[in-house]
């Protein structure tokens, strides 16, 4: 009886482990605002079926995009999506970078004119043209008078983040066309790190 395989058994070695979470690399051009969002998003969610790692490269938006490039290059299996996180502020290259991130396989969340949009997004509705920054800075300070883009303290967005997507879809429904002002494509990398 020992010489006869057992019903039910194949002779097949078991299939590997299924991985889990999807895994997302995320590059960030600001050198802090951004990633301490980002953070503290990822810790707020605890999401186990996203793996997010979230880098700076405080650069051009072309040189944002050729960083993710490379360590999508030096790991390809290590992320399933890259994306890059970034400003139009005053940048001449968001073409190449567009161009760059298509050939690349790269998603791009851009923020027109800058992060603090999105930010802006998690309290109020904001529809109308703002030149820079610094237009938007003294709105974001009517909700956080301490705002400062140095020392983001994410809990202060934490229960507008659903209310900043609906707002951010509706500037631009497809998070892809970078020169309409307002707009931000935020929304595209908090809901895949949101996602289950």
């Amino acid at each position: 009886m020992s010489g006869r395989r057992r019903e039910g058994r194949t002779s097949r070695n078991p299939s590997p482990r299924r991985r889990l979470s999807r895994r997302v690399l995320i590059v960030c051009g600001g050198q802090k605002t951004e990633k301490q969002y980002l953070d503290g998003l990822k810790r707020a969610e605890r999401n186990p079926s996203v793996s997010v790692a979230i880098k700076t490269n405080p650069r051009s938006p072309s040189e944002v995009v050729n960083h993710a490039h490379k360590l999508k290059r030096q790991s390809p299996e290590d992320f399933d999506d890259v994306w890059c996180v970034f400003d139009v502020d005053e940048f001449r290259d968001i073409d190449r970078a567009a161009d760059l991130a298509r050939r690349h396989r790269v998603g791009l969340a851009i923020s027109n004119p800058c992060f603090e949009l999105w930010l802006l997004l998690h309290f109020d509705d904001r529809t109308a043209y703002s030149p820079s920054y610094a237009s938007l800075l003294p709105l974001l300070r009517t909700h956080l008078p301490d705002y400062d883009k140095t020392d983001l303290a994410f809990t202060a967005y934490a229960t507008g983040i659903q209310q900043a997507c609906s707002r951010a879809r509706s500037l631009e429904p497809t998070g892809e066309a970078p020169y309409v002002n307002p707009s931000t494509g935020m929304w595209q990398v908090v809901e895949l790190m949101r996602r289950t």
